[in-house]
């Protein structure tokens, strides 16, 4: 049995200081496997003429393949509550049921067992489109969906032009939605959502489709909607840097049960804990008929173990290993940074390339490490790309979007400067300034 409870925002205010209440919530599906080789279309239509009923009541499995049910359990007796103004972070794995939380939630699918108790206005971003009509335009939809969260036409008109403006959709309102592209159904998409002033908003990770700025003003708007507003967020995220900067709590999920709740950099450094080391460490195809080929590539923390979780403030290494089938010469090595939104971010090489002075490697079995010092990257997600060349010749092997980690805020004297940092720039500047005292300006 499972109980969704809706209430006004002015009894929930009356009843208590939990805006969600969600109790022994669990969610099952039932996976059909079927096994059994090919079968010819000719043999199913002649078993079909042949005993009709008798293939459909007993026969199917025998002709088609015997089919087994299993039981998938996606969420598992999930316990919790939020309160009002509360901006709650859900991390885990793929697959570990945060989607289906958020969906449970909303109210797009049912839960198998449980209660929620939810007070006022909820309003989603899950999925790319989702509440939108493709047929409308969005001028259309901005009006259905306020329609949808009680709000009258008066009442929409007036936070029309603040909901376009925020999208940057302005040119396109009277097109219909379903001629935008995934960014334009998510500016629109999250404008709506947090324009129309729900007590509770949902998002989920579809936020990643955003460009970078539009990114920071989601976030912007989310702590503005919390800390001015006081209203309620749950957000759903891979990026562990706007979680920590969004949410002071945190909900672990780990296949489908509530590992931990508590204090953001607490439960993160809790979901890190479980990385197994070698997935930290990613081995790659070497190729003999290459003349360079990568094996290997990891990274090292400031204690000289694998990771992938790396403190702001803290030097950290990137390591290859990789083979030379064939002595070359004007070899270059060279690792690419790249931020949470694809972004380049910097540049390295081993070798004197700004001088045009290229390695000469002789066959054999290499291993080299690049070191990237404290307070340089700010705190975010990355990812690596990695190429051995001839520059302005040829690419001998490359590995695009490989070695992804993180850079986190933890304890860091440069925690406070991390929000603004992300606003204006990829990285930190140790760049010296001089005051010069009583000078006239003229």
């Amino acid at each position: 049995m499972f109980t969704y409870s809706y209430h006004s925002h002015n009894s929930y205010i009356r009843m208590s200081t939990s805006i969600i209440t969600v109790k022994n919530i669990s969610k099952k599906y039932n996976i059909t496997h079927q096994r059994g080789g090919y079968i010819a279309m000719r043999d199913v239509i002649a078993n079909i003429a042949k005993k009709p009923l008798s293939f459909l009541k007993r026969r199917a499995n025998a002709i088609t393949g015997r089919t087994t049910k299993e039981i998938f359990w996606a969420l598992k007796d999930l316990d919790f509550e939020i309160q009002k103004g509360e901006a709650v972070g859900i991390i885990g794995a793929n697959g570990a049921g945060k989607s289906t939380l958020l969906k449970i939630l909303t109210g797009i699918t049912p839960p198998t067992t449980g209660e929620i108790k939810m007070h006022g206005k909820v309003a989603s971003l899950l999925e790319v489109g989702t509440g939108f009509h493709q047929e409308l335009t969005g001028r259309e939809n901005i009006f259905l969906n306020g329609a949808i969260l009680g709000m009258t036409k008066a009442e929409i008109a007036e936070k029309f032009d603040a909901i376009v403006e925020f999208s940057g959709v302005k040119k396109f309102i009277d097109t219909p939605v379903k001629r935008y592209s995934s960014g334009m159904m998510v500016r629109l998409g999250f404008s709506v959502a947090a324009h129309m002033e729900p007590d509770i908003l949902l998002v989920d990770e579809v936020l990643a489709v955003g460009d970078a700025e539009f990114q920071k003003r989601c976030l912007g708007k989310m702590d503005e909607v919390t800390k001015e507003a006081g209203r309620t967020i749950l957000f759903v995220s891979h990026n562990m840097s706007a979680i920590q900067k969004l949410c002071k709590r945190c909900i672990l999920l780990e296949e489908g049960k509530i590992k931990m709740i508590g204090e953001t950099k607490k439960v993160i450094d809790k979901y890190f804990e479980k990385v197994d080391v070698k997935k930290n460490i990613d081995k790659l195809e070497a190729d003999k008929d290459k003349e360079i080929t990568f094996t290997k590539t990891w990274i090292t923390n400031s204690n000289e173990k694998v990771s992938t979780n790396i403190d702001v403030d803290k030097k950290f290494k990137i390591w290859l290993e990789f083979y030379v089938n064939k002595d070359i010469d004007t070899a270059e090595i060279s690792i690419l940074l790249k931020n949470s939104i694809g972004t380049n971010i910097t540049f390295t090489s081993l070798s004197d390339s700004f001088n045009r002075k290229f390695l000469s490697l002789k066959k054999g079995h290499y291993v080299t490490s690049t070191l990237i010092n404290e307070n340089f990257l700010i705190p975010d997600d990355y990812s690596t790309r990695i190429s051995a060349h001839i520059r302005g010749v040829r690419e001998i092997d490359s590995y695009d979007n490989i070695l992804r980690f993180t850079i986190i805020e933890k304890n860091s004297t440069m925690a406070p400067y991390g929000k603004s940092a992300n606003q204006v720039s990829c990285v930190f500047s140790n760049a010296e300034w001089e005051i010069i005292k009583n000078q006239n300006i003229t």
